[in-house]
C-alpha cells in the first residue's frame, strides 16, 4: 500500500521486531558463566541452562549486573526423563531485553533452589509450580498449593497423574480467631473472613483478615475457588482451532487481547506471518475491548468504595454497553468473541461498512463528554478522594518486586506498556502516549484508567481512518495457514501482550503434533493481587476494600 504511506508508514517486512534490541548476549554469558551447564535459544530470547543450587546468585547477578529487574514468569514441566523450571526475566525499561534460565531437575527429587528471596513474586509462582507440577522449591517461606485443596492428591501437569483416581477433600478445621498466634502484644485481634463469596471480593476470592480494632494488621489472599485447570485444556487442544476459544474465558471482562497474546505466541513458535491489514483490525478491536474492562472497572470501583450503583455504576454500564454493541457488529458476538485467528483475524468489516464507521465514530465523539462526567462525579468527588488519595500505597519498588503491571504499575509512576515497549500490532505506527501517574494509590490507578480509555479512543480513531481509506484490493484477512498446524519439535517461546489489566504472557513448548507440549498462562492479575497485602496491612479495613477493588482482578484470569 504504497499510496497509503502518510497514514501511517507501512512495517519493513524485513525488520524483524521480535528479536531486535536483544540484551547483548556477551554480557549474559560473563555474568551468568559461573552458574551456567549449557546454552539454549528460546524463540524469543537467549537460554542459560543453569544448576539448581544457583538459582538465587544467577538472579542477583541478573539483576545487579546486567539490570534484569522484571521476573515475568515461572514455567514448571516435567520431561520424560526430566523437570524443569523455567524463570524468564525481562526490564522495566527496556522490556525486549530478555533472557531464560532453565533450570534441569532430577527426575526422582525434583528440588530446585527458591528465587523468593531475590523477587517477591516468586512466592506465588513457585507455589503454583509445586500445586501443579510437583517441583519443590528449596527455601520458599511457605511452600503449600495454592490453587487446589492442601488434601488434593497428585499434581495435575505432571505426566504420571491419574485423572480418573477419585478425589476426597476434607473439612479443614476451623481456627479460633483469638488463639495465640493471632494475638499483638497489647491488643486483641480477630480474624476476619471475607468471602469467598462477597460482593466485595468480584468474584470468588478469600480475604484471610486479622484485625486489630478498624486496622488490618495483616491479609492473606486465598485463592483457587475458580480454578478449571485451563492450561491442561490448552495442551489437549489444537494450535488451529481450540486454543484461541478458551482464552476468552480468562479475563472475560476484557478478553480480546487474551486472543492476541495466544495468537502472538503461537504465531512466533510456528513462524507465522500477519497481512498489516489484520493487524489494523486487530488493534483497532483490542482497544474497544481495553475499553470495556475500564468501563466496567471504574464502575464497579465506584460501588465498592461509596455504594453509588445508580449512578456512576449504570453510566459506566451504559458506555460499556455502546462498546459492546460495536464489537457485536464487528465479532457477532457479546462476551466470547473469538474474533482473533492463527495468521489474522475471523473476517473483515461488517457490511455496509459505513454504518460500521458511523456507529463507531459516533460513540468517538461523544466520549469527550462523557469522561467529563466521569470526571465530575469520581474525580472531583471528595468523599471519593478521602476513600482514595493516600490509601492503598504501592511504592514503585515493590511494585516492580510483586511483578505488577498495567494500571497498578502505572499507577505507581512505573512507565512500562508492552504496546510502546515489546511493539506488536499496528502500535508502533499509531500516535498515543503511555499514561502514568506518581500518586502510586488508589485514586492513582483510578486516573490512569480513565486516561487510558482516551487513548484507546486515539487508537480507534486513527484505525478507523486507515480501514477506511484501506486500497480494496489488499483487504487481506489473514495468511496462509496449514490446516493443521505442527510447528518445530522442542521449540519454546514467552511471548506476552498488554491486557487491560497489565502483562498477559504465554509460554509454549511445541513436540512436534498439532497440540502443545506445554502451554503456560501468565496472568496480570495473579500477580497484581499478590501485592494486596503490602497495600493494605496498616490501613483500614474499608480501604482493604478500596484497595482490592484498585486492582481491578478478574477471578477467571487469576485462577485460570
Amino acid at each position: 500500500m504504497s499510496e497509503q504511506e502518510p497514514l501511517g508508514g507501512r512495517i519493513d517486512p524485513e525488520f524483524d521486531h521480535e528479536r531486535a534490541e536483544t540484551a547483548d548476549e556477551t554480557t549474559l554469558e560473563r555474568v551468568l558463566e559461573p552458574y551456567t551447564l549449557a546454552r539454549d535459544d528460546h524463540t524469543n530470547a537467549p537460554a542459560f541452562v543453569i544448576r539448581a543450587d544457583a538459582v538465587q546468585s544467577a538472579l542477583v547477578a541478573l539483576r545487579e549486573e546486567a539490570g534484569f529487574d522484571h521476573l515475568s514468569c515461572i514455567t514448571a514441566q516435567e520431561y520424560e526423563d526430566r523437570y524443569e523450571s523455567l524463570l524468564h526475566l525481562t526490564k522495566y525499561d527496556e522490556r525486549r531485553h530478555e533472557v531464560t534460565l532453565v533450570v534441569p531437575l532430577s527426575k526422582d527429587d525434583p528440588v530446585c533452589q527458591s528465587a523468593e528471596s531475590v523477587f517477591r513474586t516468586a512466592d506465588w509462582h513457585e507455589r503454583e509450580a509445586y500445586d501443579l507440577v510437583g517441583i519443590r522449591y528449596d527455601g520458599h517461606p511457605d511452600l503449600r498449593r495454592i490453587l487446589l485443596p492442601e488434601t488434593w492428591q497428585g499434581h495435575p501437569l505432571s505426566l504420571g497423574y491419574d485423572q480418573d483416581k477419585p478425589q476426597v477433600v476434607k473439612f479443614a478445621k476451623h481456627a479460633n480467631p483469638l488463639e495465640a498466634d493471632r494475638l499483638h502484644a497489647e491488643s486483641d485481634t480477630m480474624l476476619l473472613n471475607i468471602g469467598p463469596h462477597h460482593p466485595a471480593t468480584h468474584g470468588v476470592l478469600h480475604l484471610k483478615a486479622v484485625l486489630d480494632g478498624e486496622s488490618v494488621a495483616s491479609v492473606e489472599p486465598d485463592v483457587g475457588y475458580l480454578h478449571r485447570c485451563e492450561e491442561q485444556m490448552c495442551q489437549q487442544g489444537t494450535y488451529r482451532y481450540q486454543i484461541i476459544p478458551y482464552s476468552n474465558r480468562w479475563d472475560y471482562t476484557a478478553n480480546l487481547p487474551n486472543e492476541w497474546a495466544v495468537a502472538r505466541a503461537i504465531e512466533d513458535l510456528a513462524g507465522l506471518e500477519v497481512p498489516e491489514y489484520a493487524q489494523v483490525l486487530r488493534t483497532m478491536a483490542t482497544e474497544l475491548g481495553r475499553m470495556l474492562g475500564h468501563f466496567l472497572a471504574l464502575g464497579t470501583f465506584a460501588l465498592d468504595v461509596y455504594g453509588d450503583f445508580t449512578a456512576i455504576f449504570q453510566y459506566a454500564f451504559r458506555d460499556r454497553e455502546v462498546v459492546q454493541d460495536i464489537l457485536e457488529d464487528l465479532t457477532g458476538q457479546r462476551m466470547m468473541f473469538y474474533y482473533f485467528r492463527l495468521g489474522g483475524v475471523c473476517w473483515d468489516l461488517p457490511e455496509p461498512r459505513e454504518a460500521f464507521f458511523e456507529k463507531s465514530r459516533d460513540f468517538l465523539e461523544e466520549l469527550p463528554t462523557k469522561l467529563r462526567e466521569y470526571e465530575n462525579l469520581i474525580v472531583t468527588n471528595e468523599i471519593f478522594q478521602i476513600r482514595t488519595v493516600g490509601t492503598g500505597t504501592l511504592a514503585p519498588e515493590v511494585a516492580k518486586d510483586y511483578g505488577c503491571t498495567g494500571p497498578v504499575a502505572r499507577g505507581s509512576g512505573i512507565d512500562y506498556d508492552l504496546r510502546r515497549d515489546d511493539p506488536y500490532g499496528y502500535y508502533s505506527e499509531l500516535e498515543w502516549d503511555v499514561i502514568t501517574e506518581d500518586g502510586c494509590d488508589n485514586f492513582s490507578r483510578v486516573l490512569v484508567r480513565m486516561q487510558e480509555v482516551e487513548e484507546s479512543a486515539k487508537i480507534v480513531e486513527q484505525c478507523l481512518d486507515l480501514l477506511e481509506r484501506w486500497p480494496e484490493d489488499d483487504r487481506q484477512v489473514q495468511s496462509n495457514v496449514p490446516r493443521t498446524l505442527r510447528p518445530p519439535a522442542d521449540a519454546e517461546t514467552y511471548r506476552a501482550v498488554e491486557s487491560a489489566k497489565g502483562e498477559l504472557g504465554i509460554y509454549v513448548r511445541s513436540d512436534g503434533t498439532n497440540s502443545p507440549a506445554r502451554f503456560k498462562i501468565r496472568s496480570p492479575c495473579y500477580h497484581n493481587l499478590s501485592a494486596l497485602p503490602e497495600m493494605a496491612e496498616g490501613e483500614y479495613v474499608a480501604d482493604l476494600i478500596a484497595s482490592l477493588g484498585s486492582l481491578d482482578i478478574v477471578l477467571g484470569s487469576v485462577d485460570r
